[in-house]
């Protein structure tokens, strides 16, 4: 939508705010939640979360703990670059990896998603990477804290979002790669800048998550 004028004018007109939108005619719905794409295309798929809501904590925490390492590893005088492909800067992006988790924990807790929620801005005074790593450190620990209280492992509580009601655990997988698949962008901003991540994630922790195919869009 950033270059495709003719694009950006048919969401406007079919009233979508966001993106990924499926579209047939004036008909659409949004691409959040396959399921919902697999309805609207008329296909017989089951297409609900491979792993355990137990599986998807532990490997929301695993995303986070590592953003954790690397984003610190950041030289604080890059945090204003923008990013390829998109008009936001490293420093936006560092603080999305855990503010999507944050608002996890806050739909789980009643609050409504809208298109915003995840995206809300890190304050004035989080211009370093210490200053929002300590942040994303307190979610981790929030979200440990969450999941351990949590009496439904099964995670089938309906929690509202802007693009339908879903479950926790469709939220909970939503909520993990978006956050892993930020965290596969941070490593790659890393070696654009020369530095050495002092961690890895292998293959095998993004198995049985819908990630996208590549790590920036375009």
């Amino acid at each position: 939508m950033l270059e495709d004028a003719d694009g950006l004018a048919e969401l406007r007109r079919l009233g979508a705010r966001s993106v990924p939108v499926l579209s047939r005619g004036d008909e659409w719905v949004f691409a959040q939640n396959l399921a919902h794409v697999v309805k609207f295309v008329g296909l017989q798929e089951d297409v609900g979360p491979v792993l355990s809501p137990d599986q998807l904590v532990q490997r929301l925490t695993t995303f986070l703990a590592t953003a954790v390492q690397i984003v610190r590893q950041m030289p604080d005088d890059r945090l204003e670059t923008e990013v390829p492909n998109r008009p936001r800067s490293y420093r936006v992006l560092a603080h999305h990896i855990f503010r999507i988790p944050e608002s996890l924990l806050e739909t789980a807790a009643g609050a409504y998603m809208d298109n915003m929620t995840s995206n809300a801005p890190p304050p004035d005074d989080m211009r370093t990477t210490a200053a929002i790593t300590a942040y994303g450190q307190d979610v981790l620990d929030r979200v440990r804290a969450w999941w351990g209280t949590q009496a439904d492992k099964t995670a089938s509580a309906a929690v509202q979002t802007y693009y339908g009601p879903q479950s926790l655990h469709e939220l909970l997988e939503r909520t993990t790669w978006h956050s892993g698949q930020h965290v596969r962008q941070w490593f790659m901003l890393l070696e654009m800048a020369g530095v050495t991540p002092e961690v890895r994630l292998g293959d095998a922790e993004y198995v049985g998550l819908p990630m996208p195919s590549s790590v920036w869009d375009g």
